[in-house]
C-alpha cells in the first residue's frame, strides 16, 4: 500500500504536466487560427479594431474558398487529435464550440464548392464598402496608405465575386432575381457619387497633423485608386445587367434549388442552433402570432383609439402624428430612450460594463433597416446607428423597443460583457444569432423593469416588434419551405404589423435573401423565456432576475443546448448558496407565453 501511495505521488505531477500541455496546445490552436480567421478576413478584422489588415480585402476566388475548406479539415483534424477529457471548465466548452464550428464550415461546403449567397440588394459590396470605409481610422499617413491598399484590392475583389456567380449559374444556383434586381442601380449610384460620397470622403478630411506635401499626394493618389476602384464598380454592374440578371432564377424559395430543402434546413439548424425542422419552427411562429395578437388587440382600447385591431394596424402605420418630421427630433428621442435605459440597467444585471455608446445617423439607409448595432473598438465607441431617410416610415412608438433591443439592455450590452471576459478571442467576438438576437429580442420584454411602456402606445411597439419576430417563423419556412409567394408574404406581415407596406416588402426580400437568419431572434428569445422561468421555479424566492441574466451572459454567445446547460448549472450552484432572497423584480404576467417557451424544449 505504502509503495501504490509513492507511485501516486511520483506520477502526479506527470499527469499535471500531461493536462497543462493539452491546455496550452488546445488554446495555442485557438489563437493561431483566430489569428488566421482575421487574415482571410481583413473587414472582419477592421470592424473589431484589429488594423494590421487594413489595406487589404478578402480574397473572393474560388480557389481561396476551397483552401478555406481544406484548411478547416485540417484543423479539425488537428482539434480531434488533442484529449478533449483533459481539458476542464472553460477550456473544454471552447474546444466544443471550437471544434463544432469547423464542423459546421465543413458541412456548409458541402451543399456548393461556390457562394450560395454572393451579393444581394440586403447585403453585398455595395453596402459593405462604405461601412467598412466608416470604420476604418484616418488619423495618420499609414491609415490613409492602408485605404489606398484597399481600394486597389477592390478589382481582384470583384473577380472574385464574379468568378462565384459564374460558378453557380454553371450549377443551376442563383440568388433570386427580386433580390438582385436593385443591385445595378445601387452598385451606379456608389460609383457616380464617387466625388461627394463615403469612398471619397476621408480624403476631404486629412488632419493638419500630416504634412502638406504628403497630403496633397494622398489626395492625388486616392483620385487615381478610385478612379480605377469605379471601372471595377462598373464591372460588377455590368455583369449583373448583361449576364447575372438573366440567369438569375425567377422563384425565391431556397427549397427551388438543387438540393436546397437540405440546405435551408441546414441553415435552420444553423440560426436557431436546435434541431428544429423548418415545419416545428413554423408551427412555433403561427401559435406566437395568435398569442401576441391577442395582446395587441387588448392594448388598443388603451390608446383611446375607437376600432378594432385590424383598423388600429392601419392607424399606427399612416397617421402623421405618430412621426417625427425632423431627423434631429429622431435622433433626440433614440438618444432619450438609451439615457433611460442605461440609468437603469442595474435594476436588470448585476455587472454593468463601461464602455460607451453613442447614437448616430446611418450614412445611406436606402433599403436598410430602420437601425443597427455597431460595435465599438479600442478607437471608437459602439453606436446605435439609425436610418433617418423615409421619416414618414419610422413611428415613434417603434423608438423605445428598438433602442432597448440595438442598445442596453440588448446588444451592446450583451457585446460589450463578451469582449472583456477573459475567454480566447474566437469567443469574445463569437456571435451565434439565436443567441445575440434572442438575447436582445428578450431584452425589450424587461423595458417594464427599466421604466418604459406605461405609454399605450409605446407598449403597442414593443408588442409589434415581438409579433414581427414571430411573423417571420412563419413567413421564412412558408417562403423557404411551403412554397410561398413574395406576395403571399408581405400579404401576411401586413395584416400582422404596423410597419408600413414598404418596410414589409423589405422586410420580405431579406427573408429570400437571406434564408432561416431571421429565426434565431424569435427562438432565442423564447428559450432564454423557458430557462427563466425554469430558474424561477426551481429557485423560489431565492431567485435574482440580476444574477440569471449574469448567468446568461457570462461565458459569451453560446449555442441555446450549452446555454441551457450553463443555466442548469448556475441553478444548481444557486440552490447550494447560502444567500437571502432578493428584492423581487416582477416582470409583466405575459411576456412570453409560457407553452410556447415549453415547446422549444427537448429540440435537439
Amino acid at each position: 500500500m505504502r509503495k501504490l501511495f509513492a507511485s501516486i505521488i511520483l506520477l502526479a505531477p506527470f499527469a499535471c504536466f500531461a493536462a497543462d500541455t493539452t491546455t496550452e496546445s488546445a488554446r495555442r490552436l485557438f489563437e493561431r487560427e483566430w489569428q488566421w480567421q482575421l487574415r482571410q478576413q481583413p473587414e472582419y478584422a477592421t470592424g473589431i479594431g484589429v488594423h494590421r489588415y487594413d489595406g487589404q480585402l478578402s480574397d473572393t476566388s474560388l480557389e481561396a474558398r476551397a483552401a478555406a475548406v481544406e484548411h478547416a479539415r485540417q484543423v479539425l483534424e488537428e482539434a480531434r487529435r488533442l484529449e478533449r477529457g483533459e481539458l476542464q471548465g472553460q477550456d473544454r466548452v471552447s474546444y466544443d464550440l471550437f471544434v463544432a464550428a469547423r464542423e459546421r464550415e465543413l458541412a456548409a461546403a458541402a451543399f456548393t464548392t461556390f457562394d450560395p449567397l454572393p451579393i444581394s440588394s440586403w447585403d453585398g459590396l455595395q453596402i459593405r464598402l462604405p461601412r467598412l470605409v466608416a470604420q476604418m481610422p484616418f488619423a495618420t499617413e499609414q491609415d490613409y496608405r492602408n485605404y489606398l491598399g484597399r481600394l486597389r484590392a477592390l478589382p481582384a475583389h470583384v473577380d472574385g465575386l464574379i468568378e462565384q456567380m459564374r460558378a453557380g449559374m454553371r450549377a443551376g444556383w442563383t440568388v433570386p432575381k427580386i433580390v438582385m434586381a436593385p443591385v445595378p442601380d445601387a452598385l451606379r449610384r456608389l460609383r457616380e457619387d464617387l466625388a461627394a460620397g463615403p469612398l471619397y470622403a476621408p480624403f476631404q478630411r486629412i488632419p493638419a497633423s500630416i504634412d502638406p506635401d504628403v497630403r496633397e499626394d494622398l489626395v492625388d493618389d486616392g483620385i487615381s485608386a478610385l478612379a480605377n476602384a469605379a471601372v471595377a464598380l462598373w464591372r460588377l454592374e455590368d455583369f449583373l445587367r448583361s449576364e447575372y440578371l438573366g440567369a438569375a432564377r425567377e422563384t425565391i424559395g431556397a427549397s427551388s434549388l438543387p438540393g436546397g430543402a437540405a440546405w435551408y434546413a441546414f441553415l435552420v439548424k444553423s440560426s436557431t442552433t436546435t434541431g428544429l425542422s423548418p415545419a416545428e419552427v413554423h408551427a412555433i411562429g403561427l401559435k406566437e402570432v395568435a398569442r401576441i395578437r391577442a395582446e395587441m388587440a387588448a392594448t388598443v382600447p388603451r390608446t383611446g383609439f375607437k376600432g378594432g385591431l385590424d383598423r388600429f394596424l392601419v392607424f399606427a402605420r399612416s397617421d402623421r402624428r405618430l412621426f417625427f418630421e425632423q431627423p434631429e427630433a429622431l435622433l433626440g428621442r433614440y438618444r432619450k430612450a438609451l439615457a433611460r435605459a442605461k440609468a437603469k440597467l442595474p435594476k436588470v444585471v448585476a455587472t454593468v460594463p463601461t464602455a460607451e455608446i453613442t447614437v448616430k445617423p446611418m450614412q445611406d439607409g436606402i433599403g436598410q433597416p430602420v437601425a443597427y448595432y455597431e460595435a465599438g473598438s479600442d478607437e471608437r465607441s459602439a453606436a446605435l446607428v439609425v436610418n433617418l431617410t423615409q421619416l414618414g416610415t419610422r413611428p415613434i412608438w417603434q423608438i423605445d423597443s428598438v433602442a432597448l433591443h440595438e442598445g442596453v439592455p440588448g446588444h451592446h450590452l450583451q457585446v460589450a460583457r463578451a469582449q472583456i471576459l477573459d475567454l480566447p478571442a474566437f469567443r469574445r467576438y463569437g456571435w451565434f444569432d439565436a443567441f445575440g438576437e434572442g438575447w436582445a429580442t428578450y431584452a425589450e420584454g424587461l423595458g417594464p423593469l427599466l421604466g418604459f411602456f406605461d405609454d399605450p402606445f409605446s407598449r403597442f411597439g414593443q408588442l409589434n416588434e415581438e409579433m414581427l419576430r414571430a411573423a417571420r417563423l412563419v413567413v421564412d419556412t412558408g417562403i423557404h419551405a411551403q412554397g410561398w409567394s413574395r406576395k403571399q408574404a408581405i400579404d401576411y406581415l401586413n395584416a400582422h404589423t404596423a410597419n408600413p407596406p414598404q418596410d414589409n416588402e423589405a422586410e420580405v426580400d431579406r427573408y429570400i435573401a437571406r434564408p432561416a437568419q431571421a429565426l434565431g431572434y424569435k427562438i432565442g428569445q423564447l428559450r432564454i423565456v423557458l430557462l427563466r422561468d425554469s430558474a424561477r421555479a426551481a429557485l423560489g424566492p431565492r431567485f435574482d432576475l440580476r444574477r440569471f441574466h449574469d448567468a446568461v451572459l457570462k461565458s459569451g454567445a453560446l449555442p441555446l443546448d450549452l446555454l441551457q446547460r450553463q443555466v442548469e448549472a448556475w441553478v444548481l450552484s444557486e440552490k447550494k448558496a447560502a444567500r437571502p432572497a432578493p428584492e423581487p423584480a416582477a416582470l409583466p404576467a405575459k411576456s412570453a407565453a409560457k407553452g410556447t417557451a415549453e415547446g422549444t424544449t427537448g429540440e435537439e
